[in-house]
């Protein structure tokens, strides 16, 4: 972990923040298309594979109760996982909720112009059932 870290800009505009904690930040992408969320632990490796052998369990810890959370919220037909990183350099997990009717199915989510961002509303129930979840 790094204690000079700072959310890449990028990611900064696109999300909410839903926690951020010690060693990770919870993101929400703003696009209520999809159930679309973004782990971002706090260091300044650039893959998973450079992370402490510690870091990678509590990583995976996290994206395990993300992928959870995501399940018990939404019935989604299947669950995406990518840590890609091409445009945003900074080590930032994707997960991601599926519908084979959602507007991008089968292709990938990003890239596209296609989006219907959270009121504010929508962000903080989301929020607090997110919040809820990680405090049981």
């Amino acid at each position: 972990m790094t204690t000079d870290f700072e959310l890449d800009q990028r990611l900064k505009s696109d999300c909410y923040v839903l926690s951020d904690t010690g060693e990770f930040i919870t993101l929400l992408m703003n696009n209520s298309l999809v159930p679309w969320f973004i782990l971002v632990p706090k260091t300044d490796k650039t893959e998973l594979y450079q992370l402490e052998v510690e870091m990678q369990h509590k990583c995976f810890d996290q994206i395990n109760n993300l992928s959870k959370f995501i399940s018990r919220e939404y019935n989604h037909d299947k669950l995406n996982v990518a840590a890609i990183g091409n445009i945003v350099k900074q080590l930032h997990i994707h997960v991601v909720g599926r519908f084979e009717s959602d507007p991008y199915w089968p292709g990938v989510v990003w890239g596209n112009d296609q989006k219907k961002e959270y009121t504010n509303g929508q962000f903080e129930r989301l929020k607090k059932k997110y919040l809820l979840y990680n405090s049981a």
